[in-house]
């Protein structure tokens, strides 16, 4: 099998043997059993594009070689499993990086439970429809906590900016249950989250014929060391549970702060970790669409337009984060009397809004503390004034980007909120302090410089998005391990991950961890 790379492709066209053949002089019918493997879009000119890299067979593959140089031969991936031991492991949270870590270990046969807090997604679905239809907050089951964590209602994108071997395994498997199949191609791949939900389910249904024990409803409250194993103490539909597991993986999430009490209280090591904050910013899809595309806005064979902007503010970074195209705006707290946003969009990405959280850069020394955990109290002071500011029932803060720019509020013009159970017009300027205003201002006016059209007189933003990443770390050394012997601290909530991917690839290397540290 050959690989080619770079290869432009007009739109609409799909006869890639034909596209490959002209790119090297050769005859059509010398092509055979040709895969798209890469797919990207280039929008810097008028005349937009695919950019592609193929995979194709020919007669004489060393021929082929030897006469172009652009081409490479290449192998279909293939992961190889580790032998199982017997190591009993108790896998905390249900997010990609913990189902990843239980997929790889019920591969290799190992014994696996995993304990998750929120409900199950058929369940789960139902908790977060009554927050965004009633405003009636489920404080175990939501958009932060549940089978699949936090990214089951985001977009589900599936970019990353690590190279690891294992994200084909990853994509590969996000299709074998049921993800489509463009993922394996599209530069910036994205399930959209009615696709994800499915997924997920259907890994669930596998892991158990596998033997893995799924406990949902069930929340870690404690655990003790005793010899080479753990009691962990569960709260289980209400009932407390003590559960022996030789091995613990800390598959926790972001949000899980009263997690992180409990291991600070028992003493594992934890850091205070940078991260940013900031707000939601909607705009319409189709003025996207038309600034990124261009006179091709308009064709059946480009989805919504996304983009991705990075700005400096003296110091501080200020940048969009997890774009949405054709999405929705909505709540990610867990805890009474907060609140903060999220982006969501469906595979369709369909919606008349686009959105994307711009976010401002906070170091620790913004913290005024040195607990290791004064990132979070940081997070929920925003979060309670954004409670407050959108007058409470879950509605959210929401203010015109140029008028929270010029410290103005006035009514709403074309662009309606898509952040449901509601909102309320206020002033942004209250929920942060000055030195995130002013980065926040300057920097969402720099971005309209690089994209002109990114702001105009109907842009809006809601308020507040402090999740971006974990305020935290958990520090584990080379073997995935904490500061306790046994305990795997993993994917977003330990501070080693940020998305479905890397976190996910996070749970594979754990478990090939654990299969090695015990063969």
């Amino acid at each position: 099998m050959l690989r080619i790379h770079n290869v432009k492709v007009k739109l609409g066209e799909k006869r890639y043997a034909k596209v490959i053949s002209q790119y090297l002089n050769v005859r059509e019918k010398e092509i055979r059993n040709v895969t798209l493997v890469k797919q990207s879009i280039d929008a810097r000119r008028q005349n937009v594009h695919f950019i592609c890299s193929f995979d194709f067979q020919v007669r004489d593959e060393e021929q082929y070689l030897r006469k172009f140089p652009q081409l490479q031969r290449v192998q279909p991936y293939q992961y190889h499993y580790l032998p199982s031991n017997d190591q009993s492991v108790m896998i905390v949270g249900s997010g990609p990086a913990g189902l990843f870590c239980a997929y790889v270990l019920a591969m290799s046969g190992q014994k696996v439970t995993v304990i998750e807090r929120g409900q199950e997604i058929e369940k789960r679905e139902k908790a977060v429809a009554d927050l965004l239809e009633n405003g009636c907050l489920h404080c175990e089951s939501n958009i932060a906590f549940g089978e699949g964590g936090a990214g089951t209602f985001s977009d589900g994108k599936l970019t990353t900016g690590i190279k690891n071997e294992r994200i084909r395994y990853v994509l590969e498997t996000f299709v074998q249950f049921g993800a489509p199949e463009d993922i394996l191609y599209l530069h910036k791949p994205h399930i959209g989250t009615d696709y994800l939900r499915q997924v997920i389910q259907n890994m669930r249904q596998f892991l158990i014929e596998k033997g893995v024990t799924f406990l949902f409803e069930t929340q870690m409250i404690d655990f003790k060391q005793e010899s080479d194993s753990y009691h962990v103490t569960v709260l289980h539909h209400g009932q407390t549970e003590v559960m022996n597991t030789d091995l613990l993986v800390l598959a926790i999430g972001h949000s899980a702060r009263d997690t992180y009490e409990l291991l600070y209280q028992k003493g594992m090591t934890l850091e205070q970790k940078a991260f940013a904050v900031g707000v939601r910013i909607e705009q319409s899809q189709q003025k996207i669409n038309q600034i990124q595309y261009k006179k091709s806005a308009s064709s059946p064979y480009l989805k919504a337009a996304t983009y991705k902007l990075a700005v400096q503010s003296g110091k501080r970074g200020v940048y969009t984060f997890c774009m949405c195209p054709g999405g929705y705006v909505v709540p990610s707290q867990h805890e009474d009397g907060t609140l903060c946003v999220n982006g969501m969009s469906y595979y369709a990405r369909d919606g008349q809004n686009a959105n994307s959280a711009i976010l401002v850069t906070v170091s620790t020394d913004d913290f005024g503390s040195s607990h290791p955990l004064a990132g979070i109290e940081f997070q929920r002071q925003l979060e309670k004034k954004a409670f407050i500011l959108g007058g409470g029932h879950f509605h959210a803060p929401v203010q015109k980007a140029m008028d929270y720019i010029n410290n103005e509020v006035n009514p709403l013009g074309k662009i309606k909120p898509t952040y449901q159970p509601g909102y309320q017009l206020c002033d942004l300027n209250q929920i942060f302090p000055d030195f995130i205003n002013h980065s926040l201002k300057e920097g969402l006016l720099l971005m309209n410089q690089k994209m002109p059209g990114f702001i105009d007189e109907d842009t809006i933003l809601t308020g507040v998005e402090s999740r971006s990443s974990a305020p935290v770390r958990i520090l584990r050394n080379e073997n995935f391990q904490s500061s306790m012997k046994g305990i795997y601290p993993i994917g977003e909530g330990a501070g080693y991950a940020g998305g479905i991917m890397s976190s996910a690839i996070d749970g594979m290397m754990c478990a090939e961890q654990i299969l090695k540290t015990y063969k």
